[in-house]
């Protein structure tokens, strides 16, 4: 399987350029960060968690919301799964468009709450979606991906968790994450996270959920 990652710098090394929007609900927010190449978030590839993931676990039609430039999606494309991932900002798009090549076509720009696939989902693949929207909005988030996702369907990646209220990233309280899920979804897998990125070290989980029946 070809791993489709880009190496990125230390984050810590740039500088921080002046931002008129901090509504981080907003494309443009998104799209002043992108087109100053400001993305400390970026990890740069493909976490651990997810591959392994993906080499114990057959393909299913995969979304990947608020995808950012995009290496996971190359990364399932490349093992045989059917994968959309898509972003409200038109110039992350346009980054993941170029720095993926061919699986570029995998991304798309297209506002989460609104997105209807194409096919039925078996997958909805989170990393750094929920804790880059401000908290407000974290029950709407929740119920678009039951809504999106039928019964025995998975919601799978990284959960961001502690108090960090001047995000983004946004943490959550896991008992509250429970609270939100558990209506509608099963924990079935949690680990810790070996491979953070400095922002998140030692705060993020991996986490399986399956939507309940």
């Amino acid at each position: 399987m070809t791993d489709p990652t880009i190496p990125k710098s230390n984050p810590s090394s740039v500088a921080i350029p002046s931002f008129k929007t901090r509504d981080s609900s907003t494309s443009d927010f998104w799209t002043e960060r992108f087109e100053h190449s400001f993305t400390p978030w970026d990890k740069g590839g493909v976490p651990l968690a997810l591959q392994n993931y993906i080499l114990r676990t057959a393909p299913v039609v995969t979304l990947i919301p608020g995808c950012g430039v995009g290496y996971e999606a190359a990364y399932l494309a490349s093992a045989g799964w059917d994968v959309t991932a898509i972003d409200f900002s038109e110039a992350a798009v346009r980054a993941a468009q170029m720095a993926l090549g061919s699986w570029g076509a995998r991304v798309k720009q297209a506002d989460f709450f609104t997105f209807v696939p194409d096919h039925p989902l078996g997958l909805i693949y989170e990393r750094a979606f929920l804790c880059a929207l401000p908290p407000a909005l974290r029950p709407n988030v929740v119920q678009r991906w039951a809504a999106l996702l039928p019964a025995g369907a998975t919601l799978a990646g990284f959960f961001f968790f502690g108090d960090s209220p001047k995000g983004p990233p946004f943490g959550i309280d896991r008992a509250l994450l429970e609270r939100l899920l558990h209506p509608y979804f099963e924990l079935i897998e949690d680990q810790a996270v070996m491979d953070s990125i400095p922002a998140f070290a030692d705060k993020e989980r991996w986490q399986v959920w399956h939507r309940r029946r």
